[in-house]
């Protein structure tokens, strides 16, 4: 013993002093003399494996011998895996024999093998620490500062510079002067890792190996390159896969065997020698055929290179064949019978092409064989056992061994020293042919990640049965400082998946979610939990999850231990047991859920378990709740005070996993929590001074879960979340925002977005008493976070609850009255928002005054906005283009081509009091009318020329969309009456005083900025003549009314061409309602108007079709009424077409050219002729009258319409040929005036024709029967008889040879005068003038 301990001491010498200069030679001796025990599992000898332990103990002290060893064996594809087989040794020893195996230890043996490979184990991780440490220059590695347990695994071996010994890492410089670049280092890694894959697979089944291996181009793809490789003899081949695949049949695997043999070269080579080099490289497989193709190759190739030895290559066949029948009947000890050397001669007559070999050449080859076995290289691949999973399931270890590579070979102990020695001189024989190996340093910790790949399986699992299956304390803290260095390397490394491994097993190792069953182990990992958060919290990203859920359960179990009351009795609405639960008390159902316990992964233990709780299990729960009494409140605190020393990526990361637990807390259905939130709070108080990117992260996750849980069912749980987030609103207003910053405004954007989203009405209230709090609390400190303000209270004005908004608009009204400078202090386009939140009031259906008073903060903005002093310059985006205050793609902004800065403020105030125009209350109606419109008068100097275009575009035109944008048509429906749809463009009707208000102010407005607005005249036109195409005499009349005062106004000021597009206008407006008008009359051709007779009305009704009748006749009368209803209104807007256009040229007759009074002629004319087309309908008229006095309605004014349409033609043509003779002769008014004084005639004298008397026959006068004219007649002729004295004067007051040229046209009509029945004498004695003065004299000349 004490000489294998001094060979370790003479190796551990080397390794630590000279392991540059003697690569090679440790490549060898390391597997040989410290694997090969290591690896022995069963039966080690325990002096032996113990000296190696220890011996791995110094190793694993000493960091850079650790990374050295990797770097130069693990990474060089000529060297063994000596890392990987230290750390898959170690996993073996520390999970001791298989269950079932048959071993010499004993079981105290065993335990301390154990032991003790996982202090290695341990060692080794610490030390790949130590070294990244010192790499990073991040401070010292020893994290478990004062842990009593380390004082063994501490120990390095580290020699002293006393010794005047200079460490060989110090002179690694020397020998390579150039570090390994470690991205080479990797792409050596990785090729021997996929080339290991290969060969393993070719191990399985050769032909699938030689495929993947050309695949990843490990191997070239011609047959010479695979035999080159197979030749090689390329570590972990399996000779006996090699000798099978050189046999196969395949095309491909037969060129590979071909081209294989032809390599060698057996010239001037005995043949049995030949034969024994052949061999040395393959095992020949067990099967005939594939013997007898690889051996016939052979034999062509060997008398190819010696074509003097033998007749024929087929004696060098069968010789070969009996060379190999000699070599196993020799040398294998199951055959007892041996062939003697003239068997041997014997069995070869006659090979030689019929001939014998010479007996002495066979005595010679017998006797080189019978000495000298035929031997291949040792079997470099050995399956090896399986381990047995029988380890316990809670902890999940089983998926942990699985991690683990059980692949590795293990040595077979070759027994005699004599047999080792042999073993590495044939090893070193085979180094001697390679060149000489490079040595190589790193001091790139990248080289980190490929040793934790190969490490931290093993690592695992080693640590997670030990410290399932050990209650030692010794072995339970080393496994612990295993994690916590585990989860060192693997979180700074960045390495997500084996930190998380690392982090999941410590957590489910604290027993938390199972405390029922916790010791003092388990309390040790919660302690190793609260360590890893503090002192590697900068890189665990989200493993913080699991670190923040161990938190969470450590507070529920003190709470529980101390007997107080539960977050659930506050939390939970429906919670009726509001008793105290004392400590055991079983009652208490959250003590119960955890007593019963549960899985890691589970978010509420034991709900569903039905589980009896006996006392005896809640005293136990008890005593080990005392056990975490050794961690006290300020630890668990600190973790969290901690985060403001977390760099900017773990804050975020930290912040994230927080709410996730908090989340998990609050939605738990039976013990909802609120500790990770009032942590949330707390953290976010701690931090409120990062710098404010990383602060603006932070919050971008708090905010999504603030809202997430904000609108969550539970209402308790809601507003727990929102005073905690107002708390934090409050703590962060205290703090003074810069200029044209946005974050107030995204702290608050929470409070927007539950606003808008929730379907509590608790919450909105709460939401908006927080904001209104704030607000007039902080009112100087809010800057950006107006916006988001003004946006709750917007959410609010259109809630349907009354409280809410009138709450709301309460704090709005005291925001607007006495804080508005602040509103716009540093960000104008905040005041925008500040009037969309007024306009959504105006909108409120709940209070009138509210609506009238936020019409009225309206008109305020606007005055502040004229006064300036706040609009600033628009914001900057990221990318430098201008943020405008709007929104171009608003509807509001449609009709605009170009709107300024100031504009832009301006357009959503004059939009929003442009839709309220339409409101179905009429105050708002009116009062928004006159608001926008005062405040277009008051402040309409300031928009510039192409602003005030696009104001009239959507602003001003949208609200007369109802007067002239639509046509009034009778609708009829086959089940309701005919209607009439008169309506503005929401629906909304307007009623007269509205109306009238809207186009004086539009005239008034239009007056006032004609210069910039004289464009726009056609608009107002378009609005004015829409009034005057009414068919209601009010709206008509207004539009009388404001055209009259627009032309009176700008009459001088009107160009030729704007008085020919108002005559034009006015022409349109009239004109336009004649063919929908007569439309409408001729519904009335098909309509049967019942007699107005009771009794045949009852007979047809009980005789004919009874109720049907009824029904039709009232459909009938109801739809004459309608006609008659039209008429009259119709009749009325004529008038006042006709008195406003005469009026107008009256007025303004120096300003209209021959032109422009020729189309006012012509409207005249027009509205004439059509009172006489009404007039001349006499069925019509009978039909409307019978039916008026069904319905006991005045008849339309048909003839009054007529009389006066052509008693204002006449005297307007009478008046214009006197006032104005330059157009007379141009238009040939005197013409026009004798024609309508001939219709006028022609009228009165059809009124007065009787139906049973013939027509009037100038020519040949006939004597008949006159009967006397009916009352109604005579009421006619009476109302006609004005026009006709009027006709008369104007004719007897024509000049005399005037009258003498048109007399023959009129004359017969006179005539006819003469003759008729007159209701009055005036008609007869102005006739009479007519003749004594006008055609007497002509027939007395």
């Amino acid at each position: 013993m004490s000489i294998f301990q001094l060979q370790c001491s003479i190796f551990m010498s080397l390794l630590t002093k000279y392991r540059s200069g003697l690569k090679a030679e440790i490549g060898i001796f390391f597997p040989m003399l410290i694997l090969r025990v290591l690896e022995n599992v069963l039966q080690p000898s325990f002096l032996q494996k113990m000296t190696i332990l220890d011996m791995l103990e110094k190793i694993a002290g000493d960091s850079q011998i650790i990374i050295d060893i990797f770097v130069n064996y693990d990474c060089d594809v000529d060297s063994p895996n000596i890392f990987e087989r230290i750390v898959n040794g170690l996993l073996k020893t520390a999970l001791g024999p298989p269950p079932g195996s048959t071993t010499t230890l004993s079981a105290v043996q065993d335990i301390t093998f154990r032991h003790e490979s996982v202090k290695c184990l341990v060692g080794i991780i610490k030390s790949m620490g130590a070294w990244m440490d010192q790499q990073l220059k991040i401070g010292d590695s020893d994290l478990p500062s004062g842990s009593e347990s380390e004082t063994s695994a501490e120990s390095h071996l580290t020699p002293s510079a006393e010794d005047g010994v200079v460490p060989d890492y110090e002179l690694h410089l020397e020998l390579n002067s150039e570090l390994s670049d470690s991205a080479t280092l990797e792409q050596r890694r990785a090729y021997k890792i996929e080339l290991q894959k290969g060969v393993q697979l070719f191990n399985k089944k050769p032909s699938k190996g030689i495929e993947f291996l050309i695949k990843t181009k490990k191997v070239g793809n011609s047959p010479e390159e695979v035999a080159s490789f197979l030749k090689k003899n390329t570590a972990g081949l399996n000779e006996t896969m090699i000798g099978d695949y050189l046999g196969e049949r395949e095309e491909f695997a037969l060129r590979v065997m071909h081209a294989y043999v032809d390599s060698f070269n057996f010239k001037s080579i005995d043949f049995g020698e030949a034969i024994r080099f052949f061999l040395s490289g393959f095992r020949l497989p067990g099967e005939a055929q594939k013997i007898d193709r690889i051996m016939e190759k052979f034999a062509e190739r060997y008398c190819k290179c010696n074509p003097n030895s033998f007749t024929s290559a087929d004696t060098a066949y069968v010789l070969a064949y009996s060379v190999i029948m000699l070599n196993t009947d020799a040398h294998n000890s199951m055959v007892k019978d041996k062939m003697t050397k003239s068997d041997f001669i014997r069995n070869n007559r006659g090979i030689d092409d019929g001939k014998d070999l010479p007996e002495e050449y066979l005595g010679a080859l017998y006797d080189q064989i019978v000495k000298n076995e035929i031997k291949i290289n040792a079997d470099s691949s050995v399956p090896q056992s399986k381990q047995a999973n029988s380890l316990n399931k809670l902890l999940g270890l089983d998926g942990i061994l699985n991690l683990v590579s059980w692949k590795q070979t293990e040595e077979k102990p070759l027994g005699a020293n004599g047999h080792l020695i042999r073993h590495i001189q044939e090893q070193f024989k085979a180094k001697s042919g390679k060149s000489e190996s490079v040595y190589h340093a790193v001091s790139d910790i990248a080289i980190l990640r490929f040793m934790v790949e190969v490490c931290w399986g093993p690592m695992l699992a080693a640590f997670s049965v030990t410290l399932d299956q050990s209650d030692d304390r010794l072995t339970t803290t080393q496994c612990i400082l295993g994690f916590r260095y585990s989860v060192h390397v693997t979180a700074v490394m960045g390495l997500q998946t084996q930190r998380d491994a690392f982090v999941t097993s410590v957590a489910k190792f604290t027993f938390l979610h199972c405390a029922a069953d916790m010791k003092q182990k388990n309390v040790d990992a919660v302690k190793a939990i609260i360590s890893i958060a503090i002192e590697d919290g900068n890189h665990l990203q989200e493993a913080w999850e699991h670190i923040l859920t161990c938190l969470s359960r450590i507070e529920h179990l003190q709470l529980l231990g101390e007997g107080a009351t539960t977050d659930a009795s506050f939390l939970s609405v429906s919670n009726t047991e509001q008793s105290l639960m004392k400590k055991g008390t079983l009652q208490n159902p959250a003590v119960m859920a955890v007593v019963l316990g549960g899985s890691y992964d589970s978010t509420t233990v034991g709900v569903n378990s039905s589980r009896f709780v006996t006392p005896e299990q809640i005293n136990h729960f008890i005593a080990n709740l005392n056990l975490l009494d050794q961690i006290g409140n300020f630890e668990l605190n600190h973790v969290f005070a901690h985060s403001q020393r977390l760099n900017s990526e773990a804050i975020v990361a930290f912040v994230k996993a927080l709410c996730k637990v908090s989340m998990l807390e609050l939605q738990s259905p039976t013990d909802p929590r609120v500790f990770s939130l009032i942590k949330l709070v707390e953290i976010a108080h701690y931090n409120m001074n990062r710098i404010r990117l990383v602060w603006s992260r932070m919050w971008n996750v708090l905010s999504d879960f603030f809202v997430s849980v904000g609108l969550s069912e539970s209402l308790s749980v809601a507003i727990f979340v929102m005073d905690s987030l107002r708390q934090l609103a409050m703590k962060f207003l205290e703090r003074e925002e810069l200029a044209n910053y946005n974050f107030q405004n995204q702290f608050l954007r929470p409070f927007v977005i539950i606003m808008q989203k929730s379907n509590s009405a608790e919450i909105r209230e709460l939401i908006v008493r927080c904001i209104s709090q704030m607000v007039l609390s902080r009112v100087t400190n809010v800057k950006s976070g107006w916006k988001s303000v003004f946006m709750v209270f917007t959410a609010a004005a259109a809630d349907e609850r009354k409280n809410i908004v009138l709450l709301a608009f309460e704090t709005m009204e005291k925001i607007v009255r006495e804080y508005f400078p602040h509103i716009t202090e540093t960000d104008a386009t905040v005041f925008t928002d500040c009037v969309r939140c007024l306009i959504k009031f105006t909108n409120s259906r709940f209070n009138n005054d509210a609506s009238l008073n936020a019409i009225a903060f309206l008109r305020f903005c606007a005055v502040k906005l004229a006064e300036g002093g706040f609009v600033c310059t628009n914001k900057r985006s990221d990318d430098g283009s201008s943020v405008s205050s709007i929104n171009k793609d608003d509807s509001d902004v449609k009709g605009f081509a170009y709107i300024d800065d100031h504009g832009s403020y301006w357009l959503p105030l004059l939009t929003g009091l442009s839709k309220l125009t339409s409101d179905s209350r009429l105050d708002i109606r009116r009062s928004s009318v006159e608001v926008l419109f005062n405040i277009l008068k008051d402040h309409g100097h300031l928009f510039s020329r192409v602003f005030w275009v696009g104001i009239f575009n959507s602003v001003i035109l949208p609200i007369f969309d109802g007067v002239c944008g639509r046509r009034e048509m009778p609708v009829k429906d086959e089940q309701n009456l005919p209607t009439l749809r008169s309506s503005h463009h929401d629906g909304s009707t307007w009623d007269a005083e509205t109306s009238t208000v809207a186009a004086q102010c539009l005239v008034d407005l239009y007056i006032g900025f004609y210069s910039v607005l004289r464009p726009q005249l056609s608009n107002v036109l378009s609005v004015l003549t829409g009034y005057l195409r009414s068919s209601i005499q009010g709206p008509a009349s207004n539009g009388v009314v404001a055209m009259f005062r627009l032309i009176g106004e700008l009459g001088s000021r009107l160009s030729e061409e704007e008085w020919r597009e108002i005559c034009l206008a006015i022409k349109e407006a009239a004109i336009s309602m004649f063919p929908g008008f007569m439309k409408l009359l001729r519904t009335m051709d098909d309509i049967e108007v019942p007699d107005n007779s009771p009794s045949r009305s009852s007979t047809e009704a009980s005789t004919d079709h009874g109720f049907t009748d009824h029904e039709l006749e009232d459909a009938n009368l109801q739809t004459a009424a309608y006609v008659v209803s039209k008429m009259k209104s119709h009749i009325a807007v004529q008038l006042l077409i006709m008195q406003v256009i005469i009026d107008m040229y009256k007025t303004n007759l120096q300003f209209l050219s021959a032109a422009n009074i020729n189309i006012i002629v012509d409207i005249v004319s027009s509205v004439a002729s059509h009172a006489q087309e009404l007039n001349s309908e006499t069925t019509l008229r009978k039909k409307i009258q019978k039916a008026c006095s069904i319905l006991e309605l005045s008849d339309p004014p048909l003839v009054h319409f007529e009389n006066e349409a052509y008693q204002n033609y006449l005297n307007f043509l009478q008046d214009l040929i006197k006032n104005n003779p330059s157009v007379v002769e141009k238009m040939n008014l005197e013409s026009q005036l004798l024609a309508v004084c001939e219709k006028i005639l022609q009228i009165y004298l059809n009124c007065t024709i009787n139906q049973n008397t013939v027509q009037i026959s100038v020519n040949k006068p006939t004597s008949r029967w006159v009967l006397p004219l009916g009352s109604a007649k005579r009421e006619e002729l009476a109302a006609r008889t004005s026009l006709l004295v009027s006709a008369l004067k104007t004719l007897s007051g024509l000049e005399k040879d005037r009258f003498r040229k048109y007399i023959a046209s009129f004359f017969h009509l006179l005539v006819a005068l003469i003759r008729c029945e007159h209701s009055s004498s005036e008609v007869q004695r102005v006739l009479s003038d007519l003749f004594q003065s006008s055609i007497g004299p002509i027939i007395k000349q």
